[in-house]
């Protein structure tokens, strides 16, 4: 209300701007384009890189027996699943994503981002995210064999890092050690990772959160073939899944998580779409204006 009032000299109530904003998002939500199906023409000769991750939303849902609406309210939490994708080296990012939706429509927003991307026949998928499964699946079941899916690195750094300090409790052989381990697993030698864990498992009789050496190996080992670090690095393709990670913050937490707030569910959903639709335009005019700038620049010095 005050920027309204800043920018513009008009006085509109709160809640006006609440309803005009919902009735908005409402709108972006329901026009949502159709699922994209099967690519039947050749795409982007560049490898496509998709992320994907979730973060919780803070829910609220009335008592519907309660005169009194403040009371007895339920309070929990939703998954928004958001994710984007763009060609290597081009930094004009397609944004989807759900709040109710499942990890198949989770998938779904992926596929149809991928090809807003230019995903087409021939085109290379390179994924990247943390090391829940659900998101290995959904790449490999959307994409094929023309997917891959790469274990966020840092997120296997953070299970090594805590295995280093089961394992060594100077920091100097803290530092040597990890520094061995990171190594390996960028040369594709995370066998070596593993016999070295082996080595330092903990007593079965050890809960998991006691026993951070066998936690990294398990997880690790289960993960092989997400581990291709070495291709990776040699093809310039990212390693970490921050792009996605610095969104979530950008685009969801930024509106949706603010001290004390609290959504209805569909409003959830409905402001999520609108956070994504504005996401999308201001990263197409941005990268417009700088490309003008730049091509201005050129004109003038020419």
């Amino acid at each position: 209300m005050d920027k309204i009032v800043e920018h513009y000299g008009i006085v509109v109530s709160e809640s006006t701007i609440a309803r005009i904003t919902e009735g908005h998002a409402k709108a972006i939500f329901e026009s949502a384009p159709p699922a994209q199906g099967w690519p039947t023409r050749a795409g982007t000769s560049s490898p496509i890189i998709v992320e994907t991750d979730a973060g919780m939303v803070p829910i609220m849902e009335p008592n519907a027996n309660s005169a009194d609406k403040r009371k007895g309210k339920n309070l929990h939490w939703e998954e928004a699943k958001i994710c984007l994708a763009h060609p290597q080296g081009s930094k004009t990012l397609a944004f989807g994503g759900t709040l109710q939706g499942d990890v198949d429509r989770a998938g779904q927003c992926l596929f149809d981002c991928a090809v807003q991307a230019g995903f087409g026949l021939g085109t290379p998928i390179h994924g990247v995210g943390d090391g829940a499964p659900w998101i290995a699946d959904q790449v490999e079941k959307k994409f094929g064999a023309q997917g891959s899916y790469l274990v966020d690195f840092f997120h296997a750094c953070d299970y090594l890092s805590a295995a280093c300090k089961g394992i060594h409790k100077a920091e100097l052989e803290q530092q040597i050690w990890m520094n061995d381990q990171t190594a390996l697993l960028k040369t594709n030698q995370a066998g070596k990772v593993l016999q070295e864990l082996q080595s330092h498992l903990e007593s079965p009789q050890l809960n998991d959160s006691e026993a951070p050496v066998r936690q990294c190996h398990r997880y690790l080992n289960n993960r092989l073939e997400q581990l291709n670090y070495r291709d990776a690095i040699k093809r310039e393709l990212p390693i970490g899944s921050g792009e996605i990670e610095s969104a979530h913050r950008y685009i969801v937490q930024q509106r949706m998580k603010r001290p004390g707030a609290w959504w209805r569910v569909h409003n959830a959903e409905h402001m999520l779409a609108l956070r994504l639709n504005r996401a999308n335009h201001q990263w197409h005019s941005y990268w417009q204006k700088i490309s003008s700038s730049v091509d201005d620049q050129i004109t003038t010095s020419v």
